[in-house]
């Protein structure tokens, strides 16, 4: 028999290179090493994610990237990077990375609070722990994924953050991840949290460029929480390149008795491919994943989420906004799996689009695979235009269309943002999405003139 051997594009050949030429740099120990070796071969015989691919049906990265930008070998602390860092009205315990890499001058690290230790991922990657490469790998569900394994063959640095058992931040953990925008380059950054058993708090991640360079970004967090914790992680991506691409990918894997819930907002960006994949490692726990995406133009954004249900009673909810506008792209790919032992699951998954014209589009694709016989599940997705009715209710009472516009638009993204459950968070979040609707008021007021 014959051995095909797949062609491959310009761009996985020079990510070939490009591994070759610097994984002797690359840190971490022999264990790490291997891990790193795994995830490149695996890359190295599919390469680069694709349409004929189920899961990235819809999000062709081969297409996408005709050509690997070089490297980010080192933070570039410029004038910009400070100025969009005092611009962040967030307070807590910072964690700066630029250009993927742990920036500790920009870090407010002596804000640490008792019980919890923070090390960039570069010295932990070199620790002698021996869970390390089974907490970076996270859960089973996505190993196959090679958008992962990208990020995990060449992640260069990132945060790894340990909080003691029955720890209760009172102050919120933002890791803040900055591209510098120089130049065009590739940034591979992961980072991890461990929250021991009965911790509660707040982890943000705010995703940005300073510069005006588009990027290839391949970024990715580890959550592991321990038994009766109560944790919320937001993720905000917003001031990229329209040419900018990336993937984040969030890794987590839950306790008993506890709550984990995630939400992210991506607006003003180019094209971002969200991926989750989550396990239920304890019974009776909840876990909820929740987004707004706010696209116009040529923007492209994906979700992607795979929730294992392993265990008996769990309670899981997704829930995600799609605005789209221009001709802009929106996709919802989630799959619930619920083993044969996880009696008692109850879960419930939902995508919602609104399109502002004929030139948007939304792919919805929501799956449940259940192998068990007493559970409560399901799923819905719905695409519309503006409610009619409600525009002329509000118009009727003196609003232009535009504002209107906004308000409807505001009320259907709110259904979502209500869930973060930090004051000061959830007012950045609808900062920003009024940030977005005003500019897209603006442009509308513009049209009609």
């Amino acid at each position: 028999m014959a051995i095909v051997t797949p062609l491959k594009t310009a761009a996985e050949q020079q990510l070939v290179q490009q591994y070759a030429d610097s994984k002797a740099e690359l840190p971490g120990g022999p264990a790490v090493r291997k891990l790193r070796e795994d995830a490149f071969a695996g890359f190295e015989a599919k390469g680069l994610p694709h349409r004929r691919l189920e899961s990235w049906r819809y999000t062709d990265l081969r297409t996408l990237l005709r050509e690997a930008r070089p490297l980010a070998g080192g933070a570039a602390v410029t004038s910009a990077v400070k100025a969009r860092l005092a611009a962040l009205k967030l307070d807590g315990l910072r964690l700066v990375l630029v250009d993927g890499i742990f920036a500790p001058e920009l870090s407010t690290l002596d804000a640490i609070p008792e019980g919890v230790s923070v090390q960039s991922l570069a010295e932990a990657l070199v620790s002698p722990r021996e869970d390390l490469t089974r907490i970076l790998a996270g859960p089973s569900v996505g190993h196959d994924d090679m958008g992962l394994a990208l990020n995990t063959a060449l992640m260069r640095d990132g945060v790894f953050v340990e909080i003691a058992d029955g720890v209760e931040l009172e102050q919120r953990i933002v890791i803040v991840a900055l591209a510098s925008g120089e130049e065009e380059r590739a940034v591979f950054h992961r980072s991890v949290v461990l929250a021991g058993k009965g911790v509660k708090g707040t982890i943000v991640e705010v995703s940005e460029a300073a510069g005006d360079a588009a990027q290839q970004i391949n970024g990715a967090i580890v959550f592991e929480t321990g038994d009766e914790s109560e944790v919320q992680h937001v993720r905000i991506v917003t001031r990229q390149h329209a040419a900018t691409v990336e993937v984040q990918s969030l890794l987590a894997t839950v306790g008993a008795h506890a709550k984990f819930d995630s939400f992210a907002l991506i607006c003003n960006a180019g094209t971002v491919r969200q991926q989750h994949f989550v396990r239920y490692a304890g019974e009776n726990t909840e876990i909820g994943l929740r987004g707004v995406n706010l696209i116009n133009k040529a923007q492209h954004s994906d979700v992607t989420l795979v929730v294992d249900h392993e265990v008996p009673h769990g309670t899981s909810r997704e829930l995600f906004k799609t605005i789209a506008g221009g001709e802009a792209t929106g996709v919802f790919q989630g799959k619930v799996i619920v083993r044969k032992y996880a009696q008692k699951t109850d879960g419930g998954m939902k995508s919602n689009a609104l399109l502002l014209n004929d030139g948007a589009s939304m792919y919805n694709k929501p799956e449940l695979e259940i192998f068990a016989d007493d559970v409560v599940c399901g799923h819905g997705a719905t695409v519309a235009q503006i409610d009619g009715d409600q525009l002329f209710y509000l118009m009727a009472r003196g609003l232009p269309r535009p504002q209107a516009e906004a308000l409807v638009l505001q009320a259907f993204a709110g259904e979502a943002v209500e869930f973060i459950t930090d004051e000061d968070v959830r007012d950045l979040v609808i900062g920003e999405v009024e940030s977005w609707l005003k500019a897209r008021e603006a442009a509308s007021e513009v049209s009609t003139v």
